[in-house]
């Protein structure tokens, strides 16, 4: 295992978050808190920490798989522990566990909150619980590998780790041109939000906040009631934004450059935006009778469902009160979740398509069992490798749901608390029903609970297996031979 890499690329994660834990200094600064100034002694913190382990350069630079993974769960918990930290100190979060909580859901985009009252929380605060939403949603490697230059092509195991999706490619030639891409489409779409909303009437904080939000998927709110005292001409903005950052941004790459038709063509974007629409129409018939007239339905039952599929989280209304067809459908959204290659969560519809079609293969071969038969999307053959992988996934992917559904179920919470409690944190979307409900908050759960949920986040975050990856001993069995050799050479 190449750990000086492994070393090198923390220390810089660690520079990054130092620089990035500034911006809230400068909000306090503007609002005159003096909370800003823990913010201020951690992000020093991190800076001399990340120079002490970037100090000296790792001769070798190539790394593989094994250590991409291990990186990218080591850069999460690294950030999400440093990130939490002026929460606690500041008092604003007092509870430790409960800071880490918080910090965790910000940076995984889940938007699952501890707290009861959003509103008592300074802007600085505020700003930073968001602003961990953008920095988780595009992912901070992402980042790096647009800035640092990495040997031997080592840049694609980092995406690889951290990128969402049951596979990633590149859309130039390099992939640190690739990542540069993707966060400029990233950055021009936020600032495309902000634009709108503000010219709603909206506040520049609140413009900001929220379209931090909305573009990580994440869900954070600034206000106790999430977005519904905010004007329906504000939420069918933030609504239609929601989608757009749940579509896979390969087809806004293939819009910049003309290929408006391939783009057109992804079978995946089609499908997603089908499901949206289908989903929205039928909770939109089954709550007309509830809202007060037909925009007021279309409003809540769109901006629900956006919501709910792309994983953000944010509520206009409180959906636990809605016909439990509603509810079942808005559950089902929660397993589905966005595209691959869209800052969204969830199983990813990529990853359903093709569930679904190697059921029919499989269906087929019983019906003529001599026929061979390739599962293809947009009429081109998946390789058996990734349908492997997506297979595994989703089995990885239920038992951990099922062990973590086992621990919570130990506190005495209804069924449907702990099975949304993790369905929502593992699928990074934030609120659940009944105790976890867009009315309600996390903070009730035991500490141990809140661990288990702690892990659900990253490892949905993360794909599952960058962060299982963690708990082998095969993946360390390298780095203690190396050690062991040297101490006894």
């Amino acid at each position: 295992m190449n750990s000086s890499i492994i070393r090198f690329i923390l220390g810089n994660v660690l520079k990054i978050e130092g620089l990035l834990l500034f911006l809230p200094v400068i909000v306090s600064g503007i609002y005159a808190e003096h909370e800003g100034f823990y913010f201020a002694a951690v992000g020093v913190a991190c800076l001399l920490f990340g120079f002490g382990m970037t100090r000296k350069k790792p001769a070798n630079q190539v790394f593989y798989l094994k250590e991409g993974c291990i990186t990218t769960s080591l850069s999460w918990i690294l950030l999400s522990f440093f990130g939490s930290l002026p929460f606690y100190l500041s008092g604003e979060i007092p509870s430790f566990t409960d800071a880490v909580f918080e910090t965790v859901s910000g940076f995984t985009t889940t938007g699952a909150s501890i707290l009861s009252n959003v509103e008592g929380l300074s802007h600085c605060a505020l700003f930073w619980r968001s602003f961990t939403h953008w920095i988780g949603g595009m992912g901070v490697l992402v980042f790096l590998i647009a800035v640092i230059p990495l040997s031997g092509g080592s840049h694609i195991n980092l995406m690889r780790a951290e990128s969402p999706g049951p596979s990633v490619g590149k859309l130039v030639p390099k992939i640190r041109y690739t990542a540069r891409i993707l966060y400029m489409i990233y950055l021009a779409m936020t600032i495309v939000e902000v634009i709108f909303l503000l010219f709603g009437g909206m506040k520049v904080f609140d413009a900001l906040t929220i379209s931090f939000g909305t573009a990580g998927t994440g869900g954070f709110g600034i206000r106790n009631d999430s977005l519904a005292s905010y004007s329906p001409y504000l939420q069918w903005v933030v609504t239609i934004f929601m989608v757009l950052f749940g579509v896979n941004f390969n087809a806004y790459y293939l819009f910049l450059f003309g290929k408006m038709k391939k783009a057109l063509m992804m079978e995946e974007v089609r499908v997603y935006f089908l499901i949206l629409l289908a989903s929205t129409g039928i909770i939109f018939l089954n709550i007309l009778n509830t809202c007060a007239g037909i925009f007021d339905a279309l409003t809540k039952s769109a901006f629900q469902v956006g919501s709910i599929m792309t994983s953000t989280g944010y509520s206009s209304v409180d959906f636990d009160l809605w016909p439990q067809a509603s509810k079942t459908i808005l559950i089902l959204l929660m397993f589905i979740g966005a595209c691959a290659g869209s800052t969204g969560g969830g199983i990813k519809v990529s990853r359903i398509i093709i569930l679904i079609k190697t059921i029919v293969k499989e269906l087929n071969s019983y019906i003529h069992p001599k026929i061979i038969r390739k599962v293809k999307i947009e009429g081109k053959p998946v390789e058996h490798e990734v349908v492997r992988s997506t297979n595994v996934y989703f089995i990885t992917f239920m038992v951990i749901f099922a062990a973590s559904l086992l621990a919570l179920s130990f506190e005495g919470k209804s069924f449907a608390t702990n099975f949304t409690a993790v369905l929502a944190t593992i699928n990074n979307i934030g609120p659940g029903l009944d105790m976890v409900g867009p009315a309600q908050n996390f903070g009730h759960f035991t500490v141990l609970s809140k661990y288990v949920l702690i892990f659900d986040m990253l490892a949905g975050r993360l794909e599952l297996f960058p962060l299982l990856i963690l708990f082998h001993p095969e993946a360390w069995k390298e780095l203690y031979t190396k050690r062991f050799t040297k101490s006894n050479g």
